[in-house]
This record gives structure tokens, sequence and C-alpha cells, in this order.
């Protein structure tokens, strides 16, 4: 191999792995002022936001900063997204807060050293996942269920700003208590800060109204600096965020024992689970409105290196970010050079702008915050519900509270617990039909939906709308006897319509042959139709003696040639399995 086909090899596998290479290769110049603003537009947003939750997190507003700028880096050249905007998430930080806490024993430095083995070991998960292919994963978590689960972490999110805003000292740690000391503390609230926290929070939410373009944390921001600085508010008991380092991250590793890493690796499959799928949700919404497809296996691969670019730059794990994502199409962005762009921006911040950082109010991050939680909170989802689906409406809610009740960490098993409830029970006891002819309509028909159907008499068609397998194949077989039990007539056959199944297990094979055998005893045919292909190895299975032959049979290609078989059938006894 010369080297050209070398150079042609390797750039080939950097344009597979590596989709904002090959993007920016081909770079239309066009484009470039949409990219600069977008990306201007998005620092100004991405860096209070990072900042405030930074504090979320539980570290100190460098590291919202770090974590917020790096991570955009490598998302340019790993993400298959054009328009997505990586870094700092509520809930992904408040789950690192509720996983670190108990493991850093009040200790900041291993608190910050955990952060980033957390950080690492998130990234190493998402590439582990993104090359074996699971994509898929992006689907484990049903809507209604993440949004029940988000809706949770929005209420505590905003509940536990509330003594930042108000000015109180607090305790409680739990959802429930920190309210309660909240209306028990209110008359205790630091005047100032009280003042300057909601005046700032209404700047933030008028500007969020009337200019949504403005990047209204910034000003609040802003404002709050400069509030501080000319009243001298931070002697008058007016807490502020504090000195804030400038330069570049130094990266340093602490090992700690076995026992932690386990617990960590639990937490990292927890964060990846619910930042994959509520980021990968953006990305596909943006590219939806955009007109193009996003890869979710590349997804996995870009979210992990940038969960890893920001452990290496002592960051803590990061995500899709749905509102700086907003901002970039809003602003027209067209390529990932807008993430660049933003990075770059707040780089220059953090070198030459961190002295005047140090006196942004918390009141004021507070503000931010807790306007974010809000949108994070999904009005339009549980009302949609209501209207469509009051059972998944029910589960949303269940969710919602359980996360609010167990909290953060045990909140992501509970919807797990809750995805696999929903699923097994929309399978377990699916939807069944009878079927019938209806004048004027052709094939057959859910006597259900069409009650002037008409049937067969001695002749029963069953349509089954589920795979089978192993927890629904008794329930299976219980329906096609029920509906022996209520037929008009004398049943002589039942033909089972398999069009609408995808899968068999051998439960579910062995259930076939047994209710088979079991009305053939009753002088009963039972027979197939419109089985696919890929069953036919479960169906023609030679389960012994004749019964191969005896089953391929009574399967037949359509429902009609199977009702023209009954029509035709001889007279007397079928044959009977023995």
């Amino acid at each position: 191999m010369n080297s050209a086909d070398k150079q042609g090899k390797i750039l080939g596998f950097a344009h597979k792995f590596m989709p904002g290479l090959k993007n920016f290769t081909r770079y239309d110049r066009s484009w470039l002022h949409h990219d600069l603003g977008a990306g201007l537009s998005v620092a100004a947003i991405a860096l209070p936001v990072g900042i405030a939750y930074a504090d979320l997190a539980g570290v100190p507003a460098v590291i919202g900063m770090y974590s917020a700028i790096f991570p955009l880096l490598a998302y340019a050249l790993f993400g298959s997204s054009r328009q997505l905007m990586t870094g700092p998430d509520a809930a992904t930080c408040i789950i690192v807060a509720a996983s670190l806490g108990p493991l850093a024993g009040g200790d900041p430095e291993r608190y910050l050293a955990l952060m980033v083995v957390l950080s690492l070991m998130t990234g190493i998960l998402f590439v582990f996942a993104g090359f074996s292919r699971l994509g898929f994963i992006a689907n484990f978590l049903s809507q209604p269920i993440l949004t029940g689960y988000l809706n949770g972490i929005a209420l505590i999110i905003i509940v536990g700003q509330l003594q930042k805003l108000f000015g109180y000292s607090g305790e409680a740690e739990e959802f429930f208590p920190k309210l309660a000391e909240f209306i028990d503390k209110f008359n205790h609230s630091h005047l100032p800060t009280l003042v300057l926290g909601l005046s700032l929070l209404t700047v933030l939410i008028a500007l969020r109204r009337i200019a949504p373009k403005l990047p209204a944390a910034l000003i609040v921001v802003i404002v709050g600096i400069a509030v501080v600085m000319m009243l001298g508010l931070d002697q008058s008991g007016v807490a502020i965020l504090g000195s804030v380092p400038a330069g570049l991250p130094s990266f340093h590793f602490v090992a700690f024992e076995p026992g932690t890493y386990t617990l960590l690796l639990d937490d990292a499959a927890g964060i990846a689970l619910v930042s994959f799928t509520s980021g990968v949700l953006t990305a596909k919404s943006f590219a939806r409105r955009n007109r193009y497809e996003i890869d979710t296996n590349q997804e996995l691969i870009a979210f992990g290196s940038c969960n890893i670019v920001s452990g290496l730059a002592q960051g803590f794990p990061v995500t899709g970010a749905d509102s700086r994502t907003a901002v970039n199409n809003a602003m027209g962005g067209k390529t990932q050079l807008v993430g660049i762009v933003a990075a770059g921006s707040m780089l220059l911040v953090l070198f030459f702008l961190t002295e005047p950082l140090g006196y942004v109010p918390t009141a004021a991050l507070a503000a931010v915050i807790m306007v974010s939680a809000v949108g994070l909170f999904d009005y339009k989802e549980l009302r949609d519900l209501y209207e469509i689906s009051h059972r998944e409406l029910l589960l949303s809610i269940g969710t919602t509270v359980g996360v609010l009740i167990l909290g953060v960490l045990p909140g992501v098993l509970l919807a797990v617990a809750l995805s696999l409830f929903w699923l097994l029970t929309v399978t377990s006891r699916p939807h069944d039909a009878v079927l019938g002819r209806v004048k004027g309509i052709k094939g057959f028909h859910d006597i259900e939906d069409y009650p002037e159907a008409t049937t067969i008499p001695g002749l029963i068609l069953y349509r089954f709308d589920a795979n089978v397998v192993f927890y629904n194949a008794d329930h299976f077989r219980d329906r096609v006897r029920a509906a022996i039990a209520a037929a008009d007539t004398p049943v002589e056959w039942v033909v089972i319509d398999a069009s609408s199944i995808n899968v068999v297990d051998i439960t579910a094979v062995q259930k076939f042959d047994e209710l088979r055998e079991e009305l053939s005893a009753q002088d009963i045919v039972l027979a197939t139709a419109r089985s696919k292909q890929s069953l036919l190895k479960h169906f023609n299975h030679e389960w012994g003696g004749k019964r191969r032959e005896t089953y391929a049979k009574y399967r037949f290609d359509t429902i009609k040639s199977a009702v023209r078989a009954f029509n035709n059938r001889p007279k007397g006894s079928p044959i009977r399995i023995e």
C-alpha cells in the first residue's frame, strides 16, 4: 500500500468517526457570518449558565467554565448534529451532586477528585456504548417517564435554590424538608439578598419574554455584578461568588479504593442513561427541524469524547444542552464552528475577565438556575398526556413523586423500573381481535370495531396484536380459549392471523403446540395464516412423529386461502394430532 492509499484510508477513518472534520473540509464561506454570530450568542448564554450550574454541582465556578468550554471543542469534531451545543445540564449536575456528596464525606478536595473520575467513567461508558452500537438506548426511557423524571429534577432544583435567593441559612437536604424549611424561615430572609434576588429574577423573566434573542442570563449576571460593586452589597452580607482563578486547568488524578470505583461506575451508568436520552432527544429535534438525520451511535461516541475531555479539564459530566442549542438554531448557526467560536469566546473571558466574576451575587446565579429549571419542567407534555393517555400521565406523575420522595439517584432506577413495567404491561395484555367481513370494505376486520361484521359459522379468525413470548404466551392461549367459548356456533377451525407477530420464543412455541393438541382433542383445527418467513422455522419445527406434515397442512399464506380451505374441508372429523 503506497503512502497516498494510507493517507486516504486514514482520512476515511477520520471522516467516519469525526463527522465534524468532514464538514469543515467542505465548509461554505457564506455560512461564516451566521456561525460567528451564533457562536457569540451561545457563549453569552453558556458562560453564566456554566457558572450557575457549577454551584448546582457543588464545585467552584471555574469548574463550570471548564465544563462549558472544552466539551464544545470535542463535540465539534465527533458530533453528528450541526446544531447541538454540549455543556452543563441541570439534571446532570444535580445527579453529580447527589452521587458525590456521600462519597466525599464533606472533603472538597476529595469531592473534586471523585468528580474527575466520574466524568472520565461516564465518557468511557459512552464511547464503549457507541462502538457497541447501543444507540437504541436513547429509546430505553419512555418519553412520559423521562418527562416525569426531569420534572422531578426541576422541582428539586427550584426548591434547592430558595435559600440562596432569599438569603436564609438552610440545613435540610431532601425536597419536602427543604420546602418546609422555606416556609418556616421565610420571615428570617436576608432583606438585601431578597430584594436583589427577586429583582434580578424579575428582570430575567421579563427579558426572556420581551426580548428572547437577548442573552438574558448574561445581562442579569452583569447587572448583579454592577449593583454589588456600586452599593458594596458584599459588605452588607450579600453572598458573592468570590475569587475565580484565571487560565487553563492543570490535570491531576487521585487513586481511590476499589469499592469507590464500583460505586462511581454505577453512578456513571445512571448519568449516561439519563443524559444521553435527554441529549439525543434535543439533537433529534433540531435535526428534524433542519431536515437531516443524526447517527445515535456516533452521538454516543461524541458524548463520550465530551465527557472525557471535560474530565481531563477537571470538569463534570456534560450532555446536550437544549437552551444553548435553541439559541444556536435561532441565530442561524450552520455548523459546529458555532461551538468552536463559543468556546474561544469563553476562553478569552477565562484568561482576562475573571476578576469581575468574583462579584457575581449567588442570588443572581440562583435566579438563572431557577429559570432554567422552570424551562426543564415540561407542562406541555403533561397537558398532552392528559388529553391522550391518562395511564401514561399517571406513570409520569408517579415518576415525579418518586423522585421527590426517594431522591435523584433512586429516581433513575425508578424511571428504568417504570419503563420496564410499562413495556411489560402493554405487551403482556395486548389488544386482540376476532375478525369478520364488513360489507363494502376489503379484508377482515375486528368485530368489536365493526358490530355489523359477519363471521363464518364454525370458523374463528383470531388476531393477537403483539409478539408471543414467555410472559404473554399463557394470555394468548387463554384468549383463544375465550374466543372459542364465546362463539355462537360450535367451532371447527381456529385460524390465527399471525401478521402482527414478529417474534416468538421457545415458551410460545411450546404453548402453541400444547394448545394445538388440546383443541385437536376437541376436534378443532388450529391453523395459522400470514406467518412471517422468519417465524416459519418455529412453526415448521418437528416436535415428533408426523406433526411437521400436519402443521404445514394448516398453514396458509393469506386469511382468504384459510377461509377457502375451511369451506372446502372434508366432511367428518379433522386430522387428530396424536
